[in-house]
């Protein structure tokens, strides 16, 4: 018998000052049963740092072929794919070509996936965005995560401050260049 996801709810106010974005944000996020805590937390944090109208978080494995989380349009045009993690070179020229903007945030090495990127054939490569997040940042936020997790962010020139338990964590989410040469 198959293991089911975990539920787990986020209560957050998001306070974007680079943005101009303030929100209440109530989110009911599936992990699923392969999916990491720091996977998990990174697609949370990259749903508040993208957070805009029409925002939502993909179906996950159940669909292989679409983005983690995604901005559409009041048509339904996607105008924003966002990938968590370390997504192959295929898998953003297929974005990339699907979409207007594509934005990757990994919790794991950045360098190392933007040297995994360079000069591999994606479509658009120049206006591809990689972010990353602290990993550490990830897992001191993890010794806080609950099935109902309340906590507070602030964004200002892209360092985070988190409040979460009485406890303030800081992190700066980093802008990684592709050098990536197009084929």
């Amino acid at each position: 018998m198959a293991t089911a996801a975990s539920i787990y709810n986020f209560d957050i106010e998001l306070s974007d000052v680079d943005r101009q974005v303030y929100e209440s944000l109530r989110l009911r996020v599936a992990q699923h049963p392969s999916e990491t805590e720091p996977f998990l937390l990174a697609r949370v944090l990259a749903y508040c740092l993208e957070y805009t109208e029409g925002i939502s978080f993909g179906r996950g494995l159940a669909e292989p072929g679409e983005p983690a989380i995604s901005v559409r349009d009041l048509t339904g045009s996607l105008r924003v794919w966002i990938d968590i993690g370390t997504p192959d070179a295929d898998r953003l020229h297929k974005a990339s070509k699907l979409s207007p903007r594509v934005v990757v945030y990994t919790h794991k090495d950045p360098g190392f996936l933007a040297r995994q990127l360079a000069g591999a054939r994606i479509h658009r490569a120049e206006a591809l965005e990689l972010y990353g997040l602290d990993r550490e940042f990830l897992t001191a936020l993890g010794t806080h995560l609950t099935r109902r997790t309340v906590f507070a962010l602030t964004v200002t020139e892209r360092e985070l401050y988190l409040t979460v338990d009485g406890v303030t964590l800081t992190s700066h989410v980093e802008r990684v260049p592709i050098a990536a040469a197009i084929p």
